[in-house]
C-alpha cells in the first residue's frame, strides 16, 4: 500500500498528516509581519508559557479570510487577557501581509503576528497544506503552554470559523488544565458546572 504520509526532511517531521493531541509540536520557525515590522526566525518555542493559536487561512487579498482575521482582531484583547497569543498563518510572504495590512480596512485592525509560510512547511506539518493549490485549509490549532497540541479543527475553505467558539475552547482547555480530573460538558462556559468523571455518574447523565 502506498504510504500516505511524507517525511519533511528539513524539519525532521512527518508531513501531510494531522499532529496528535497531546503531542509536543515541532519547534518550527517562520517570519512574521507584526506591528509594521517584519521579523525573521520566530519560533513556536518563543510562545512557551502562553497558550498559542495557529490560525491557518488560504490567502491574503481574498474574501472569507479578512472577515475571520478581522473578527480575531476585534477579540484579540480577550485572548491576551487569557494568556493566549494569536498567530495567523498563510502561504503568503511577510511582504504580502504588509501590503494587505496597508490596504485593507479589515486587516488594518490586525495587531497580532501574521506568519509567512511560502514554502508550505508549517501547513504540511499540521496537515492542512493543499498540494495542488499551494494554499492552506482553514485549520485552527491550540497549543498549550508546554508546547503540546490541545485541540484543533479544520474547515473546507468555503466555511468561515467562529471566533467566540475558539475563545470558549481556550477557556475550557485552561479550566481542565487547572482543575485536574474535571471535564467540561457540551457548551461549557466559565461559571458553568463542570463534571468529575466517576462510577457514580454512569447512567445518570
Amino acid at each position: 500500500m502506498e504510504e500516505l504520509t511524507n517525511v519533511c526532511f528539513e524539519c525532521g517531521a512527518m508531513a501531510n498528516r494531522l499532529p496528535v493531541i497531546g503531542e509536543e509540536v515541532h519547534d518550527l520557525s517562520f517570519a512574521v509581519f507584526h506591528k509594521n515590522t517584519i521579523k525573521e526566525d520566530v519560533k513556536i518555542s518563543d510562545y512557551r508559557g502562553k497558550w498559542l493559536v495557529l490560525f491557518f487561512y488560504p490567502a491574503d487579498f481574498t474574501f472569507v479570510c479578512p472577515t475571520e482575521l478581522e473578527e480575531l482582531a476585534e477579540n484579540y484583547t480577550a485572548f491576551q487577557e487569557r494568556n493566549t497569543e494569536i498567530v495567523s498563518v498563510s502561504t503568503d510572504t511577510a511582504f504580502v501581509h504588509k501590503a494587505w495590512h496597508d490596504t485593507s480596512p479589515a486587516i488594518s485592525k490586525v495587531t497580532y503576528p501574521m506568519a509567512a509560510d511560502p514554502t508550505g512547511e508549517i501547513a504540511r506539518y499540521f496537515g492542512v497544506y493543499i498540494e495542488d493549490e499551494g494554499l492552506a485549509l482553514r485549520g485552527t490549532f491550540i497549543i498549550d503552554p508546554d508546547g503540546k497540541l490541545a485541540a484543533y479543527e479544520v474547515h473546507n475553505n468555503d466555511i468561515g470559523r467562529n471566533v467566540q467558539e475558539l475563545l470558549r475552547k481556550i477557556e475550557a482547555a485552561q479550566f481542565v488544565r487547572e482543575h485536574d480530573g474535571m471535564v467540561c460538558p457540551a457548551n461549557w462556559k466559565p461559571g458553568d458546572d463542570a463534571l468529575k468523571p466517576g462510577v457514580d455518574l454512569v447512567g445518570k447523565i
